[in-house]
């Protein structure tokens, strides 16, 4: 027999070798990937999930989002999530209407939010607002302080928020940033949010 007459279950050692590089290589590659995604999580921003229908139509139950939070500021118009343990438990997620030193007012008659006197244009809201039944929700005219958002549900009739007594206008400090993304499901949601 001759060395180049091999058993076919016996590879040479430079291939054993070459399999065991490669294996290291995929490893080392998918640990640093991994430890990049935990530290872009823990510092820039994490996935959320929606609870609750106050953010229809732009958002629904169960869709995951994105969230910008390491030197985020909030600005009006932006969709927040935000945890104030007074309110609720669970993390909400509500729109901006209003930064420190903005005037708002709710006009229910006219189905309007004003700032600084100002209607707004709200083509993401999911139905003409109504007056609330529940007399918690009182809150309808309010300067907001600084260092401080008032933030509203896009389904205004289905939302608790600043028009809350025990919301309020919201310390920026609860927020825990804004939503980029909705990342699943892959369908409806899916994408930037507006």
């Amino acid at each position: 027999m001759t060395d180049e007459a091999l058993n076919p279950s016996e590879k040479p050692e430079e291939e054993k070798g070459s399999f065991k590089l490669d294996l290291f290589y995929w490893t080392q590659t998918l640990v640093t990937v991994l430890i990049f995604l935990i530290l872009v999580f823990a510092l820039v921003g994490r996935v959320i999930e929606v609870k609750g229908s106050s953010m229809v139509p732009t958002l629904h139950e169960g869709d995951l989002m994105l969230l910008q939070s390491l030197g985020y500021s909030p600005r009006q118009g932006d969709v927040v999530v935000l945890r104030k343990n007074t309110f609720m438990n669970d993390p909400i997620v509500k729109r901006v209407i209003a930064t420190g030193g903005q005037h708002v007012t709710v006009d229910y008659t006219a189905g309007k939010v004003y700032v600084d006197g100002a209607a707004l244009d709200e083509p993401y809201i999911n139905e003409i607002m109504v007056y609330p039944a529940s007399p918690e929700m009182s809150i309808s005219d309010v300067v907001v302080p600084e260092g401080s958002i008032f933030v509203m549900g896009d389904n205004r009739n289905h939302s608790s928020d600043s028009r809350h007594e025990l919301l309020g206008t919201v310390d920026e400090r609860y927020v825990l940033g804004k939503a980029l993304w909705v990342v699943f499901p892959f369908h409806g949601d899916f994408g930037p949010i507006e």
